[in-house]
């Protein structure tokens, strides 16, 4: 990857669980959603339940840690906030009701 194309984002899904469609399900809409501004989305194999996502040193999402998995408007927001705060996500933006 060049340093000039944008921030690595790193799925990393565990094998044995059989996760690796909703790991492609999530760098699809990560790719749809922030195309351009990537330089690069991987798919990493791992074992022992491991699901997370990270940009550089940036620990976005952990299966563990997080209790279970995001849903796409979520997982939309929290790498916004790490690649570029300002940007509108328009309907990904709104709020749950209470």
């Amino acid at each position: 990857m060049q340093a000039d194309r944008g921030p690595r984002i790193v799925i990393t899904y565990c094998t044995q669980c059989q996760w690796l469609l909703r790991a492609g399900w999530m760098a699809q809409e990560l790719l749809s959603t922030f195309g351009p501004d990537l330089g690069e989305v991987a798919l990493v194999p791992g074992t022992g339940g491991v699901f997370s996502i990270t940009c550089g040193d940036t620990l976005i999402w952990e299966r563990k840690r997080d209790g279970g998995f995001p849903d796409a408007a979520r997982l939309k927001q929290l790498v916004r906030d790490v690649i570029d705060p300002e940007r509108s996500l328009g309907h990904s933006d709104r709020k749950p009701q209470d």
